[in-house]
């Protein structure tokens, strides 16, 4: 796994006081966005972190660097998660990814707003994710563990269907949403072959509507 977030928002490394003061921003701010959300002022992350503004403000020069150093770094840990799953050969990665990478959102819920969509952090690392779950799809249709009629759109839709249990109850149970993750690939299986099998009927969603849906820059 990575680091919580990229080594610096310089080229520059920073020195040894300056790097922790970098983490202990970062963690406080993990903490603080988790429980009040994504509107809460970085004077709460200074505080929770033990340090001035000025500190503060020299290491994120806006609470938006701030948001994207953390968006950044998840997205890093993402594409790790996905290079992990892909070298099972049997099948099983893509299932394995959606677990994981469920439990990655639990663990990192302050920024989940901005996750999948609408930012420019860590471009390069959600772009090889998103190749990989390809990927990881076609390999588990061609072990038949996956219905032949999903499609890629579908599988970005399940982590954000995911993204939205995980939102809405976290602070009652924390937990729910594996039972919901367990349903949907229940529904990603192939159909069996009896009274009640049925093939989808709506359509998916295409990659255009998908990155209208994401935002411009997606």
């Amino acid at each position: 796994m990575t680091s919580l977030a990229p080594a610096s928002v310089t080229d520059k490394p920073l020195r040894r006081d300056a790097a922790e003061n970098r983490e202990r921003l970062l963690t406080a701010a993990a903490m603080v966005f988790a429980e009040h959300g994504m509107d809460a002022g970085v004077e709460e992350v200074a505080r929770v972190a033990g340090v001035g503004m000025g500190t503060l403000y020299r290491r994120f020069p806006s609470k938006q660097a701030l948001i994207d150093a953390l968006v950044g770094g998840i997205r890093e840990d993402l594409r790790d998660l996905a290079r992990s799953a892909a070298t099972r050969t049997d099948g099983t990665g893509l299932e394995e990814l959606l677990v994981t990478a469920a439990e990655l959102q639990a663990a990192r819920s302050g920024c989940l707003q901005r996750l999948w969509d609408h930012s420019e952090a860590g471009r390069d690392a959600i772009e090889e994710f998103r190749t990989r779950v390809v990927e990881l799809l076609h390999s588990a249709q061609a072990q038949r563990r996956v219905r032949s009629e999903i499609t890629s759109t579908d599988i970005t839709m399940v982590f954000w269907s995911v993204r939205g249990v995980i939102e809405t109850t976290r602070t009652e149970a924390p937990t729910a949403w594996r039972r919901h993750l367990e349903v949907l690939i229940a529904g990603l299986r192939p159909v069996a072959t009896d009274q009640f099998a049925s093939k989808l009927t709506e359509k998916p969603l295409t990659e255009a509507e998908l990155r209208r849906i994401t935002g411009p820059n997606r």
